[in-house]
């Protein structure tokens, strides 16, 4: 008996209801590609009197929060879906990417345990969770906290940003249960950084239970990988006004 649950995503235009669809991860990013070509037709008139730095400023803003949300919805990864919407874009954009490159790096090179990826102009850590907490449980294990400790040291040379971490189930389990555990992990995670010198200032705390699974939940393999901890680092408002001053 196959007993994959098939996801069913509203896409919502100035609060109506204008795309539903239901189906496999797969399935919903096919279907995706009409939705993206009708937000580029919504933006692009809107942007015909700006000059070109305006246009690549406006387009990265505008586009980047229209495409993300959709994004974020439609593929079940939250974390691309926010980090594209927070985009600035343009020549500031640029700058603040170069910076993000360089941030990235450093969590590469000090925390083995993280697969880092950079999307636009921010980074996601991903750390499943067999590598933070022991099975079912929201306790940090003494591994996990070497690996935070380490992810700290980078976060605190970057003061300049801020930090959603998202917590994550795959779909064993009630609704409510997995919700509950996946917000538990997050608060876990958050109050070891702050334990560590981090500002709570600088952090927002998400759990999504088992409703954004980032890989498939056939397997057991890819199971284990939607029981994760994401970190979405991206620019705080600090660091977009020092970009905008230096890009001109």
């Amino acid at each position: 008996m196959n007993n994959v649950k098939k996801m069913r995503t509203i896409v919502l235009l100035n609060n109506k209801e204008v795309y539903t669809f239901k189906g496999t991860l797969l399935n919903r990013f096919i279907r995706l590609i009409p939705l993206l070509i009708l937000s580029l037709i919504l933006i692009l008139p809107a942007c015909k009197s700006l000059n070109k730095t305006q246009k690549g400023a406006g387009i990265g803003t505008v586009a980047g929060a229209a495409t993300g949300a959709i994004i974020g919805r439609a593929s079940g990864n939250t974390a691309l879906g926010a980090i594209i919407g927070a985009a600035v874009g343009g020549a500031t954009g640029a700058i603040i990417g170069h910076k993000m490159d360089k941030q990235a790096k450093e969590i590469e090179n000090t925390v083995p345990g993280a697969k880092v990826e950079r999307v636009g102009e921010g980074i996601v850590v991903e750390f499943a969770s067999k590598i933070l907490f022991g099975f079912d449980e929201s306790n940090l294990s003494s591994d996990a906290k070497i690996n935070l400790g380490n992810l700290v040291t980078v976060l605190n040379n970057y003061p300049d940003t801020d930090i959603e971490i998202q917590g994550h189930t795959d779909n064993k389990g009630s609704d409510a249960y997995n919700q509950k555990l996946s917000q538990q992990r997050a608060i876990q995670v958050s109050d070891y950084l702050i334990s560590k010198g981090i500002k709570s200032s600088r952090i927002i705390i998400k759990g999504f239970g088992e409703l954004s699974p980032k890989y498939s939940n056939d397997t057991e393999e890819g199971r284990a990988n939607n029981r994760r901890v994401e970190f979405l680092i991206s620019a705080n408002e600090k660091m977009k006004s020092d970009a905008k001053a230096e890009s001109k």
